[in-house]
């Protein structure tokens, strides 16, 4: 039997390693996306009135989540916590409107969402205010920000520094949509690539930045010595990745930048989460790399203690 001096001390060793990200059972999605029900029940009006929101849910297969629907996905998954990311709306009325009920759903599910609250940079102060009040009131990021959509330049600096600045006092993440410049098109891929990237992480280096759909692919000219340098406070989500490319992605970007830098994030409800789960847990990546994406690498970014309890 072993000694209860033994146990303790493995108990703490196991802590230690659980905070420090170095093995973890959470799981936390880092990017999906709910509206409020009376958006889903007026979805023509609005797919007339915001290009963003014409552009992803023009369709009528595109399907509009509640944050109960994200709960109830979440609990047939096994996921623990997921980020509930806004979209990139045109109108600064709409981007605060609909952070109302991303914020209004954090508040009633502490423990299982988390929040990234819409700007539109256009809006210069208004964008900055929303900004603020959004963090104050709980959000832990911006995004899911479409510069190309939105009709503003991420390289703008007049734009781009307000909200940065504000970002940076708040301890905020902001997540980008990305995308590649080859391949197939589909609703939503935009303009987004990794050189459009690459200027806005140079320029605010200190800046916690999630790049989303693994950054169009700019993880991989990270074998260029100055771009992994460039890199130290950027992130890549997994969103969409059975759309865009092999299993062997995983793999691939694990070798090149290292699996702490990976966020699993599935882009519920464009497809279940279950679906990417799935893929990581048969990669070919070591317990330790799947811990790190699941779950620990979010857990650190977000600086997340484990929230509160849920409303009733």
């Amino acid at each position: 039997m072993l000694p209860l001096s033994s146990f303790l001390l493995l108990t703490k060793m196991f802590s230690v390693a659980v905070g420090f990200g170095i093995m973890s059972s959470v799981i936390i999605d880092f990017h999906t996306h709910i509206f409020p029900p009376w958006l889903r029940e007026k979805r023509e009006e609005y797919v007339k009135g915001d290009r963003c929101f014409a552009l992803l849910y023009s369709r009528p297969e595109a399907r509009l989540a509640t944050a109960e629907d994200l709960l109830a996905s979440m609990d047939e998954a096994g996921i623990d916590l997921s980020v509930a990311l806004n979209i990139g709306w045109m109108s600064h009325d709409l981007c605060v409107r609909t952070n109302d009920y991303i914020l209004d759903a954090v508040s009633r599910y502490p423990s299982r969402i988390v929040g990234f609250c819409a700007v539109q940079p256009g809006a210069g102060e208004a964008a900055v205010s929303e900004l603020e009040r959004c963090a104050e009131a709980g959000a832990r990021g911006i995004g899911e920000l479409r510069s190309d959509v939105q009709g503003f330049d991420l390289s703008d600096e007049a734009t781009m520094k307000p909200l940065v600045d504000a970002a940076l006092e708040y301890d905020l993440v902001l997540l980008t949509h990305a995308s590649e410049p080859v391949g197939h098109d589909y609703p939503g891929k935009g303009s987004i690539t990794p050189g459009v990237l690459y200027a806005f992480i140079r320029r605010f280096a200190e800046l916690r930045l999630v790049c989303a759909h693994w950054g169009g692919g700019l993880p991989f000219y990270a074998l260029m010595p100055e771009v992994e340098r460039s890199l130290a406070n950027v992130f890549f989500d997994t969103a969409a990745t059975v759309f865009l490319y092999k299993p062997a992605i995983f793999d691939r970007v694990n070798s090149i930048i290292g699996g702490d830098k990976i966020l699993f994030g599935t882009d519920y409800p464009l497809m279940t989460q279950n679906r990417v789960l799935t893929q990581v847990r048969s990669s070919q990546l070591s317990q330790e790399d799947q811990a790190r994406i699941l779950g620990s690498n979010a857990s650190r970014l977000l600086r997340w203690n484990g929230g509160g309890k849920d409303a009733g």
